[in-house]
């Protein structure tokens, strides 16, 4: 029997949404009781981003959020992007990129450290937090409506028998539950079939977002410096860029982003990202430096057109579990915070009214008068229009924001990342160096640095709906393309002593998180579920 406990609000997931849906309940009235759970280890420990971040939305919500010590601390003093060829690079003039690569006002961040300060700030309000405790299940009370979650059970053994260990979960019943698990969020996916909340929306897509964080020799750092690129080494057809963010001392986040809607299946996102290091143009940040940290994690890139209806009975969704990310603009983090806010504030209305477990109607109205939802109605076709390709879509581009200012009377539309691929047949293999171990390296090295653990006795995290599929279609067809686009080693095709009788091998203790897999599988195999609460990475600086 689980034990259970009752709130006035549950929110799941401790990124900058539900933190800050947590905040501005308790601004709006301190006797909300609020419960906050988040599946990492500690506070920040699984986010992941860029990050240069818009303060718009952080100043709404804390206005003295300098007094109070937020770690905004490297305000962007330049803004460079370049069109990369194999040898060769080209600025472009910064009279000509649009608005959605001028940074000025904005800062260079940890959002990892800006969770955590989030964190405190909830906390000194009476937020209860409780990272370390995964939303295992969505819970229903007799009319449907979600009444809450419960968290997993931990000490089961991989054979789905308790432990000596064993301890059941806990359900955490409220009036009102919020979902704000980021990117492909495991029980938002089941949220969205439950109450049909992609009904009449394009589907989601995506890319995955592969960094490193780096300290240079101090004559190559240049505080504030924000540099993006496209081009090499992706092929023209498939969409994609880097960044390098100077921040902090001597330090720079560098990053590759691809649209997991590419089709050769034998593209690996890792690769070409260590691929990009090596190119002129960038590798001499890196000489004499030291890398210190790893992650990855797949960012929802579909826009307004591929958002799903954002409330249901008895809940809502917020931040990146509903896909508020601003793709044109490569930022997420103040659409999260303005989005738990929203949710906060027709939550404090419901319940101030005597309501709870009805649909906070509110909340979408509110959004659609924001001016978050302005800002992500003219990025609407920049995706599309990059799916074309690297140069024509840059050109389109640059006609929408430049020209039309992001007011085309039409909308693209989206079609589904795991569609994309072809036959591995009708595609060429990519050749991709060995790593050097100064300036590129390769998978396991890298998930060292991540900080990733995870208990090996326990149900693998990482389901197939068909044990045969991995063998019988994608490798079949696709050359196991799961081998490639998993940027931490889990997936594996291994044969006998013979060399023959393939199977896939699972090697989920690698896992960072990213839910690639679940994005990319070409038949939605894979199914990614919560593990263990506290497992996974634990990202320090990131």
């Amino acid at each position: 029997m689980r034990e259970s406990m009752e709130f006035d609000v549950v929110i799941v997931g401790g990124g900058p949404a539900g933190l800050s849906a947590a905040i501005r309940l308790k601004q709006l009235n301190p006797d909300i009781n609020v419960c906050l759970i988040d599946k990492g280890s500690e506070v920040g420990a699984h986010i992941l981003s860029g990050a240069v971040m818009d303060p718009r939305a952080l100043t709404e919500l804390i206005p003295d959020w300098k007094e109070k010590g937020a770690p905004l601390n490297t305000a962007v003093t330049e803004d460079r992007f370049y069109l990369l060829s194999e040898t060769g690079s080209r600025k472009v003039p910064n009279f000509l990129l649009p608005d959605c690569f001028q940074n000025h006002g904005n800062f260079i961040v940890s959002l990892g450290q800006v969770t955590r300060w989030l964190g405190e700030q909830a906390e000194a309000l009476g937020v209860e937090i409780y990272p370390g405790f995964a939303g295992a299940e969505v819970l229903y009370d007799e009319n449907g409506a979600v009444k809450g979650v419960a968290t997993g059970d931990m000490g089961v053994g991989r054979d789905g028998q308790p432990t000596a260990t064993y301890q059941p979960g806990m359900e955490l019943h409220g009036k009102y539950t919020l979902f704000a698990e980021g990117c492909r969020g495991h029980l938002g996916k089941q949220l969205e079939a439950r109450f049909n909340l992609r009904e009449g929306v394009d589907p989601q897509t995506y890319g995955i977002g592969i960094k490193e964080l780096w300290e240079i020799k101090p004559e190559l750092f240049r505080a504030g410096l924000v540099m993006h690129s496209a081009g090499w080494p992706l092929a023209s057809d498939t969409y994609g860029g880097a960044f390098l963010y100077h921040f902090d001392e001597n330090k720079v986040a560098v990053g590759f982003v691809v649209g997991l809607g590419y089709s050769n299946p034998y593209l690996s996102p890792f690769e070409e990202f260590q691929r990009f290091k090596t190119h002129p143009e960038i590798r001499t940040f890196f000489e004499g430096g030291k890398r210190i940290a790893y992650g990855a994690r797949a960012i929802t890139a579909g826009g307004i057109q591929s958002l799903p209806k954002i409330v249901f009975a008895g809940g809502a969704l917020i931040g990146d579990d509903a896909g508020f990310l601003n793709a044109s603009r490569i930022k997420g983090s103040h659409a999260a915070i303005k989005t738990g806010a929203l949710a906060a504030e027709a939550i404090a209305d419901a319940l101030a009214s005597g309501r709870q477990r009805d649909e906070l109607n509110a909340y979408p109205e509110k959004f659609r008068a924001s001016w978050l939802h302005q800002e992500l109605h003219k990025a609407r076709n920049f995706k599309p229009y990059m799916s074309i390709g690297t140069y024509i879509g840059a050109i389109l581009v640059g006609i929408d924001q430049l020209l039309l200012k992001g007011k085309a009377p039409w909308t693209l539309h989206n079609t589904a990342d795991h569609t994309k691929l072809k036959p591995a047949a009708e595609c060429k293999s990519i050749d991709y160096p060995k790593p050097d171990g100064v300036l590129t390296f390769d998978r396991l090295s890298s998930v060292f640095l991540s900080n990733t653990n995870h208990e090996e006795d326990q149900p693998c995290h990482l389901q197939l709906k068909n044990a045969d599929t991995p063998i019988t279609l994608n490798l079949a067809q696709y050359d196991a393309p799961e081998q490639r686009y998993c940027p931490a080693g889990v997936y594996e095709i291994v044969k006998d002593e013979t060399g023959n009788n393939p199977r896939l091998q699972i090697n989920s203790q690698n896992c960072v998180h990213c839910k690639t897999c679940d994005i990319k599988d070409p038949s939605q195999n894979i199914n990614w579920v919560t593990p263990q609460g506290g497992e996974g990475p634990i990202y320090q600086g990131m």
